[in-house]
């Protein structure tokens, strides 16, 4: 997957606090490619709301471009407009570009991080490009809007297949998150192929679990759960509540992973009235640094990020204001990259 001439990155700010959270993450970047002689280059590209006013879209070709000629990106958050009419998340457009099927999402108890239970260590796996994100939305006429939700075989058979691999490296328990006793073809589906796959992985606990319960069961006992695995608007809404029993999404990475190309995002918006105010936690994009050097195969590279966050965190003189302190967003980067 290396390129000849080592990796290489394409880097897109977004919008809103974007920036700040990116430009905290580069010397993390700097710092970890010069300890453990990483042979990595990073470009940047532009994306984001406030490009539509001057290339009439959020994602510009010379970006796609830029993106196609790398080997991953790292995407800062961006702002979608709500409505029928208005433009399609960026993110949404780069996993289908790319067909980055798999949304990984972790979330571990950090020190001196309010966490509801200890020891949560839990990762959600996500199925990325159907459910009712397929973009199967329409109205009918003014009175009526349709969305489709789309379940396909060959999709929670890869998605089900990434979640038992991924418990063969942790320990050794994946959860499917379902609504087949209401949803009884389509989850019924993801249901089948899960019992189907887990046949395959003897060693690994499988077990399910109605999303309904899941909601309760992440704030009573989080830490019971490993890897879990479930389908698209189920990930999203159950990641976030996750990442809340963690600290916030503050400290919420992500990775939307495919066949062969990746993205790494932190998993909270663009908080715009934050904006250039050096102010918000790049927690959530550094350790979206950190899925990144792992996803290369790089495990020491990034171990050490997470213990470099870890050892900041612990200290607590160099804080964010959510986390009870009054560093800046770029101090907590260069703290964290000095560790490293």
């Amino acid at each position: 997957m290396v390129s000849k001439s080592g990796w290489k990155i394409a880097i897109i700010k977004g919008d809103g606090i974007g920036e700040d959270v990116i430009n905290a993450s580069l010397p993390v970047i700097d710092a970890t490619k010069e300890r453990f002689k990483i042979n990595l280059t990073y470009k940047f590209g532009e994306g984001g709301l406030h490009c539509v006013e001057k290339y009439g879209t959020n994602l510009p070709e010379e970006t796609v471009t830029l993106m196609k000629n790398s080997d991953c990106v790292i995407k800062g958050p961006a702002t979608t407009p709500e409505g029928a009419s208005s433009l399609s998340s960026l993110a949404v457009k780069i996993r289908e570009m790319f067909d980055l099927y798999a949304n990984v999402r972790p979330s571990k108890a950090l020190p001196n991080v309010k966490s509801i239970k200890p020891g949560i260590d839990l990762v959600i796996v996500r199925e990325n490009t159907e459910g009712l994100y397929a973009g199967l939305d329409f109205s009918v006429d003014k009175n009526t809007a349709i969305g489709i939700r789309l379940i396909t075989r060959g999709a929670c058979e890869r998605i089900c297949r990434f979640a038992f691999d991924l418990a063969k490296k942790r320990k050794g328990h994946v959860t499917l998150v379902h609504k087949a006793n209401i949803l009884k073809a389509s989850d019924g589906l993801f249901k089948e192929v899960f019992y189907t796959e887990s046949r395959k992985h003897p060693k690994i606990r499988a077990d399910d679990v109605h999303v309904d319960a899941m909601t309760q069961w992440l704030i009573s006992k989080p830490e019971t759960y490993d890897v879990i695995v479930t389908e698209n608007l189920f990930g999203d809404i159950i990641s976030d509540e996750a990442a809340e029993t963690v600290g916030g999404i503050g400290v919420g990475p992500a990775a939307n992973i495919g066949k062969d190309y990746a993205m790494f995002e932190p998993i909270h918006g663009s908080a715009p009235k934050y904006t250039g105010m050096d102010k918000v936690n790049p927690i959530a994009t550094i350790l979206s640094v950190k899925m990144m050097f792992e996803w290369m195969g790089y495990d020491k590279a990034a171990n050490a990020i997470q213990v470099a966050v870890e050892s900041v965190l612990r200290e607590g003189k160099v804080l964010t204001y959510d986390l009870g302190g009054t560093a800046k967003c770029s101090e907590v980067g260069k703290e964290i990259a000095g560790k490293i």
